[in-house]
């Protein structure tokens, strides 16, 4: 199955609009394309620009269409398409193979392709179909859908705050005035909990995704507990961000999944949500089991357990290494985050 797109890269010239902006007088919208993006921006995917232009020139020409503000980290310049791309991935923190790249020009695309060879390539005379991809249209829209775009510009903006902050990282995180709230997931949860399953690749113990039934069962389950977390700061919700699968045996807490969206790792809340669950399974005398299946993106998760004192008990056929805790160790919360819990 192929992986949902989850950013759109544009080219301008002969593709958002008609015509060439440094040689025409005027250039004019493709037909119906407003719409087009303006619907998959609530659907929660990205858009960006990866086009040869003057920057000025093409971004006054977007205020203009009134477009401007749905384009994050637009690379307007005279390098290649390729480097271009890979500035934005980057910036946005996504996976290239996640990226949807349209441009008119054959030869563009093909530079694009060589480079990055999992990326998607189209050509604009098929934008017009782009509501009906199936890798563009997600079976929920969640409210953090809805809102990724608002989250990543208020990214931006701590990362621009970050630059000319003076003083250690860690006295930056504390200016955020960060809260991770750990909650007991609510059936309006459910949506965002998909959500999260499907779109969190590297931060994420096993891969597993889960239908809203299955969810909604553990959710109501006197043997497991299902955990969600939010993380604000000063400048807004980041929006839900954490999942944690935890079924309670007689002897044990097993932990079947865990996983922290990517837009945290560079906040160092990934640890906390499993010192809580840590801390939970010592406090009711039980040891902590954890599933870790290693997928081709999450290497860092089982380093994460490592760090965290876990150490391998056996791995199965299914590819499932079960992993044990005496929680003889459990990592303190980070000074710079307050953690308030729910339940």
């Amino acid at each position: 199955m192929s992986n949902e797109i989850k950013c759109i890269i544009w080219d301008l010239d002969h593709t958002i609009w008609d015509g060439v902006l440094l040689e025409d007088e005027e250039v004019t919208l493709k037909p119906g394309i407003v719409g087009i993006i303006k619907q998959l921006d609530n659907r929660g995917i990205l858009h960006s620009i990866a086009s040869k232009n003057n920057f000025n020139h093409a971004m006054r020409k977007l205020e203009e269409f009134g477009l401007s503000e749905f384009f994050l980290y637009p690379e307007i310049n005279w390098n290649p398409k390729s480097e271009s791309i890979s500035k934005i991935q980057k910036s946005l923190n996504i996976g290239i193979d996640s990226l949807l790249f349209i441009d008119d020009q054959a030869f563009e695309r093909d530079e694009v392709k060589f480079a990055y060879p999992d990326i998607t390539c189209m050509d604009v005379l098929e934008y017009d179909s782009l509501l009906n991809n199936s890798r563009l249209k997600h079976k929920y829209v969640t409210e953090d859908a809805q809102r990724r775009r608002l989250m990543y510009v208020q990214d931006q903006q701590r990362r621009e705050e970050e630059e000319k902050f003076i003083g250690t990282p860690e006295a930056f995180l504390a200016s955020l005035n960060m809260t991770l709230i750990i909650s007991q997931a609510q059936e309006e949860d459910l949506t965002r909990a998909i959500e999260l399953t499907e779109r969190t690749n590297q931060l994420n113990t096993t891969g597993y995704t889960y239908s809203y039934d299955e969810l909604n069962w553990f959710r109501t389950s006197d043997q497991h507990i299902l955990f969600v977390c939010e993380l604000v700061d000063y400048y807004g919700s980041y929006g839900k961000i954490g999942l944690a699968l935890v079924e309670i045996k007689e002897s044990c807490y097993h932990l079947n999944l865990l996983l922290m969206s990517c837009r945290v790792m560079s906040r160092g809340v990934g640890t906390i949500l499993l010192s809580y669950i840590m801390q939970m399974a010592k406090s009711n005398n039980k040891i902590l089991l954890a599933d870790f299946k290693k997928t081709d993106k999450n290497k860092m998760m089982y380093v994460t357990y490592k760090f965290a004192n876990f150490k391998e008990v056996s791995t199965g056929a299914d590819g499932i290494t079960v992993l044990s805790n005496d929680l003889s160790s459990i990592q303190k919360f980070p000074p710079y985050v307050k953690v308030e819990t729910k339940s």
